[in-house]
């Protein structure tokens, strides 16, 4: 088995070396002799690019039978990886995701990771900072819409889910070791300024999702 571990970067100085090094610590700790990865990491510094078109870049370079897609502000763990590892073996899988973990969060935050944490594990969405799949999997869906400026992990999962069902595989969302990814959104953007972001994603939802002007959390740039 072959993992491709793809790792879109945009403005990410200050935090891929510690993602990469956290990549480099789980491959090795997970180190058989029927598991082999790469690592590919995709430039995204485009100002009218989105991380969807990085991500399928990457894959298009992909020679994995498998796709792991990691935000290079999350940090992959061994314990994490070997549950992967453990989807993809057991051969009833078309993919995963996993549950989110953040430092530092005020108690609004708390209470809305808690609420996609809730909504993720249910509904068997993944949430961008990772999400892994069967490269022909992905292929055959199309892989991320080029059309949509965020949230287009939930439209993956569905189609994945999909295309899963037909051939008697499942789509799961992993607990037992949850991502750490940064919260700098956060301690970035006031409560008020991501409330609205949510509220505007609910109401206008093509209308936001296809306009990066309308996803300033995603895109104004800050650091």
């Amino acid at each position: 088995m072959r993992l491709s571990i793809v790792i879109p970067a945009f403005n990410e100085a200050r935090l891929i070396e510690r993602s990469l090094q956290s990549v480099a610590v789980s491959i090795a700790a997970n180190q058989t002799s029927g598991f082999t990865s790469e690592i590919i990491v995709v430039d995204n510094n485009s100002t009218d690019n989105t991380a969807e078109l990085a991500r399928q870049a990457g894959a298009a370079h992909a020679t994995g039978d498998w796709l792991l897609f990691l935000d290079a502000d999350s940090l992959l763990s061994p314990e994490l990886l070997a549950d992967i590892v453990q989807v993809i073996e057991s051969g009833k899988y078309v993919g995963c995701g996993s549950t989110l973990c953040m430092d530092g969060l005020p108690w609004w935050a708390n209470v809305t990771l808690l609420l996609w944490t809730g909504t993720s594990v249910l509904f068997r969405w993944a949430a961008g900072a990772l999400i892994v799949c069967r490269r022909d999997a992905f292929q055959a869906v199309g892989g991320f819409d080029q059309d949509l400026y965020a949230l287009d992990e939930i439209r993956l999962s569905k189609q994945l889910k999909r295309w899963g069902r037909r051939r008697g595989l499942q789509f799961t969302i992993l607990t037992s070791h949850p991502l750490e990814t940064s919260s700098r959104k956060v301690s970035l953007y006031s409560g008020r300024e991501i409330a609205a972001q949510i509220f505007r994603i609910f109401v206008l939802p093509k209308r936001t999702l296809q306009d990066k002007k309308h996803l300033s959390v995603w895109y104004d740039g800050r650091r």
